[in-house]
């Protein structure tokens, strides 16, 4: 089974930093702490969109065709994604 990125406190809601990365082939780690990238804090079927999005090469006509919508109601979903992504590049996260 698949796990999604954190980006929220399971307990308090808040949000996630990344405090260390590792390489599992040198075994290299690097701490500090980094904000967590406006993308990834994207709900899954937002970041599943995007990913199809840039499969598609940015048709919005292809995107409607392969998800079985309207390319107006598809139109509005990218336009709430990206809405989401303003909102949280101004809560001071980054893409």
């Amino acid at each position: 089974m698949k796990k999604n990125f954190p980006t929220v406190c399971p307990s308090c809601g808040g949000g996630l930093k990344v405090q260390s990365l590792h390489c599992n082939e040198c075994g290299t780690t690097i701490s500090g702490e980094y904000d967590v990238p406006a993308i990834l804090r994207l709900k899954p079927d937002e970041l599943a969109f995007v990913t199809g999005f840039v499969k598609c090469s940015g048709s919005l006509k292809q995107m409607a065709s392969d998800m079985g919508l309207s390319y107006p109601t598809v139109r509005n979903l990218l336009d709430e994604i990206i809405n989401n992504l303003n909102k949280l590049e101004k809560d001071g996260q980054t893409i």
